[in-house]
């Protein structure tokens, strides 16, 4: 393994650049010096004000909306620095984009997880650093390394604080997986936890609507934590809180998600719904609590930068779980 010493360099993309800067805080290091932006019909522009050569750098972007653009903010970076001579190259992405395109749904359709995978490695890319990838062997298709952050032990650190066993009686708590295809992550919470699990079937009649069918386990007269890795259009979410109130008789509901991606009429859904308290990690920057009262983020960039200090020494980031 290369020893890159104290020559470590972060960057950062327009994306999220506060939680770049938290990063730099915790680590105790200046951010990097470059500019990044557009030029009249929309290219990007990217200028590199320090050297990089030899360096372990890390750029900070989530390709969160416009995800083109920042996407493409990412791999001018990367390819900037590769171009620099730079020792290592770490992308680093709270959010990865296109996630749900992992698969082919229906003929013809393209996997476009693994086409951004690959632009990432042919941009100049050493190593993927991330958090909760909508499925998990989207890890699978790089073919660089890539550490995958847990948003879990967030969650579980915020909840056992908000209702501690000492003073709340948990088998009144049930954590609820909003689809069958989260069950496996919200019964890894569950446990963590000490809740039982519940799942809320339902049947998606197209995109970004739904049509909540059943509760599958006892949530009468409890307070229901939904648990999922990510909120878009906010719809599966609140018909999932709606049928928990109605169907199951659930006497309060709270929500969680790693990725607030929070599109369209999600901010009026969730201020609507019957969910009380909806916390997200701050891996995209948002409005949040400006738009809606309900909206809580926990800051997850001191775990992102344990992450690169353990990446930078060589170190396993294990513990970190």
């Amino acid at each position: 393994m290369t020893a890159y010493g104290d020559n470590i360099k972060i960057f950062s993309g327009n994306s999220n650049p506060k939680f770049a800067e938290t990063i730099c805080r915790a680590l105790n290091i200046p951010m990097g010096l470059a500019d990044v932006k557009t030029f009249a019909d929309g290219e990007v522009s990217v200028s590199l004000n320090e050297t990089v050569r030899g360096a372990d750098v890390f750029l900070v972007q989530s390709t969160c909306k416009p995800v083109n653009d920042r996407l493409m903010e990412l791999l001018v970076m990367t390819d900037a620095c590769r171009r620099a001579s730079a020792g290592r190259i770490t992308a680093v992405v709270p959010y990865f984009g296109y996630a749900r395109q992992d698969r082919k749904a229906k003929s013809r359709d393209p996997i476009s997880a693994k086409l951004v995978a690959n632009m990432i490695t042919a941009s100049g890319a050493d190593r993927v650093l991330t958090m909760d990838l909508h499925a998990a062997q989207i890890q699978g298709f790089f073919d660089i390394p890539l550490d995958h952050l847990l948003g879990n032990p967030s969650f579980v650190d915020y909840y056992l604080r908000k209702f501690p066993e000492d003073k709340y009686d948990h088998s009144q708590f049930v954590v609820v997986s909003p689809d069958v295809g989260s069950v496996s992550r919200a019964r890894t919470f569950a446990q963590k936890v000490h809740m039982s699990l519940a799942i809320v079937d339902k049947r998606r009649q197209k995109a970004n609507e739904c049509e909540v069918m059943n509760v599958i386990g006892d949530v009468r007269d409890k307070t229901c934590i939904l648990y999922d890795d990510m909120v878009d259009t906010a719809g599966s979410l609140c018909n999932a809180a709606k049928a928990l109130v109605e169907v199951g008789g659930a006497k309060a509901v709270f929500a969680c998600a790693t990725h607030g991606v929070l599109s369209g009429p999600s901010y009026e859904r969730i201020e609507n719904s019957p969910i009380e308290e909806i916390v997200f990690l701050n891996t995209i920057p948002q409005l949040g609590n400006t738009l809606s009262n309900k909206i809580k983020f926990l800051d997850v960039a001191p775990v992102f930068a344990r992450a690169i200090e353990h990446i930078h020494g060589g170190t396993s980031i294990a513990d970190l779980f």
